[in-house]
């Protein structure tokens, strides 16, 4: 196929010349219904925002324009097929769980995956088995799941239906076993399904990590949004099954995502997969030396460290992990960092992360010299930061193999009460706590609650985390579950 094509895109603008007369949805009317701004930064974006006209395809039941740009991007990424989403790898994540899995089916889950991966679990009423991953020493966070760790599950529970993987996790690690893995689990008769939200670019090839498109998984979601210039929520759901029903998967789509797509979000997409399938060898080689020099510039703040990746893993190079070498924590790191108007995309205890653009980077001189003026005068530690010891009870994902303590069919017949946070402890949690970015869950909805678990909600508190609606529980209490 020819990626040289701009399939949607083109239309939506060959549409906007006509000078089209609109007496159909949307209310703007091609951007004429507005209010008098002295800016009005969405008028020209207002023009391409359009609804399923004849010559503008419809998502859900593709034939022209949206097919051409789905199967554009297929032929990229080398798939079965490719569909647009419009609702974010939450959507992607939701759909491919409801598509592969019958309620009560035995499923292995990556323990550190996203809020929209237990969502769907407890949307599908399967019956999920969690895998601890490994976990990184120096950079002091959660990696990937073993091949060890899958083989003893499977040896437990031969019956599984399926394995969902997070890859790259949110710091840019893959396991350098992830092919070893996926070609295991399928042999055991697994459906793969794997949340790909920040490997969008991957297909690139080294010394990017490798996507697991390219190891056979099933189904693949990538966040087009993360890495590649998509708009938010502009993602991609790639489809290389032949287990998982096709039109169940669909259906699941359009039920799962609005029945009005954003044409600009899906624009964005033919645009995104245009833009990653022209970069060149050179382009490439420019984007790495760019990123390599600002890591080297990075490396003359005595305040931080650039962490280096685990030689077991593959470390994306669009993510540069920096460690905090003086008293900030990295959630106060950011916070001083954005005093120079420097936003990063997310920070845990001791750590905050770049996502570097999948471009040569401009100006990194005098972005390194706002960011030691932003830490200037801050005293350096006089030692490293003590790494976490993976056997004390605060690495929250101690255990390589664990299910919930209730499933879902058993939560019903449960009441919720509160009580204090020290009270919980060894009750069953009736509330999902996610510490927000990244999205993971430190305790999930029918997991017993472990000293481990308060331990590192009060440390994470301490350190400036930002929890998603559990910032009242010290005040109100935390719900767990009580037999009515």
């Amino acid at each position: 196929m020819n990626q040289d094509e701009l399939p949607l895109y083109s239309a939506l603008l060959r549409h906007s010349h006509m000078n089209p007369i609109s007496f159909h949805v949307p209310g703007h009317k091609n951007s004429t219904v507005f209010p008098a701004l002295k800016q009005n930064i969405f008028k020209e974006l207002l023009k391409i925002d359009q609804t399923e006209l004849r010559n503008l395809d419809d998502l859900y039941a593709p034939i022209g324009v949206i097919k051409d740009a789905q199967d554009l991007t297929a032929a990229l990424y080398k798939v079965k097929k490719s569909f647009f989403l419009v609702g974010g790898s939450t959507a992607g994540n939701l759909a491919m769980i409801l598509a592969s899995c019958e309620p009560n089916d035995v499923v292995f889950v990556q323990r550190n995956c996203h809020k929209s991966i237990t969502n769907g679990l407890k949307l599908a009423k399967v019956r999920p088995v969690f895998l601890s991953p490994e976990y990184d020493q120096e950079g002091q966070f959660s990696t990937n799941v073993s091949r060890e760790t899958v083989e003893q599950a499977l040896n437990k529970y031969d019956n599984a239906k399926a394995l969902i993987l997070t890859s790259p996790n949110y710091y840019g690690i893959v396991s350098k076993e992830l092919e070893q893995i996926i070609t295991y689990a399928k042999a055991k008769g697994l459906i793969v399904l794997v949340d790909e939200a920040h490997g969008a670019h991957l297909t690139l090839g080294e010394p990017f990590p490798p996507s697991a498109i390219h190891f056979g998984a099933d189904i693949v979601v990538h966040s087009a949004h993360k890495t590649l210039p998509a708009m938010t929520m502009g993602s991609f759901l790639h489809f290389n099954s032949h287990r998982v029903d096709l039109e169940k998967l669909q259906y699941y789509l359009q039920v799962i995502q609005s029945s009005s797509p954003s044409y600009p979000i899906m624009a964005s997409l033919d645009i995104a997969r245009y833009y990653l399938a022209h970069i060149t060898e050179d382009e490439k080689i420019a984007i790495i030396d760019s990123i390599l020099h600002f890591r080297e510039q990075l490396n003359t703040v005595p305040q931080l460290k650039i962490v280096k990746s685990d030689p077991q893993s593959y470390a994306d190079p669009l993510k540069v992990i920096v460690q905090t070498r003086c008293p900030l924590t990295g959630f106060e790191l950011q916070k001083r960092l954005e005093t120079e108007s420097i936003y990063t995309e997310m920070a845990d205890r001791w750590n905050v992360v770049f996502v570097m653009p999948l471009a040569p980077l401009k100006n990194g001189t005098t972005i390194v010299e706002k960011i030691k003026k932003a830490v200037d005068g801050l005293p350096i530690l006089a030692k490293p930061r003590l790494t976490l010891n993976r056997n004390k009870e605060e690495y929250i994902f101690l255990n390589e193999i664990s299910e919930l303590a209730l499933t879902y069919g058993e939560m019903k017949n449960y009441s919720k009460v509160r009580m204090s946070v020290e009270e919980s402890i060894h009750r069953i949690s009736a509330t999902t706590i996610i510490p927000y970015p990244p999205g993971v869950p430190l305790l999930i909805e029918g997991e017993k609650i472990t000293a481990g678990h308060i331990e590192q909600f009060i440390s994470l508190r301490k350190a400036g985390a930002y929890f998603q609606n559990n910032d009242d529980i010290w005040k109100t209490g935390i719900e767990v579950f009580q037999r009515k």
